[in-house]
């Protein structure tokens, strides 16, 4: 049986002079984050070969509790802050999980 989670993968390319300001930006959102409801898991990921490169793994109890994420300040704090420091824009994607 599937597992009832929305699933996000959230890819976030810095521009190479900006790599430890997005880091400090993206990492300030993981504690927030994980405090919200219908967060199940909320992960934050750098490439090994290019430090550029970073990742967010998530698990949402369901399709609101994520768009309550995306509304929410400090997400819109940390996109503020990065604006300027993005190689391209956000590369978001929703799954639903076919597995358990």
């Amino acid at each position: 049986m599937a597992k009832h989670v929305v699933g996000v993968v959230a890819r976030i390319v810095a521009k190479p002079e900006s790599v430890e300001h997005v880091k400090s930006v993206l990492l300030a959102a993981v504690d927030p984050t994980r405090q919200e409801h219908g967060c199940v898991v909320y992960d934050l990921m750098q490439n090994s070969a290019d430090p550029t490169d970073f990742t967010f793994y998530e698990e949402w109890t369901d399709e609101a509790a994520l768009d309550a994420h995306g509304r929410s300040a400090h997400i819109a704090a940390g996109f503020a802050r990065l604006d300027g420091h993005l190689a391209a824009p956000p590369d978001v994607r929703r799954y639903r999980c076919l597995t358990s």
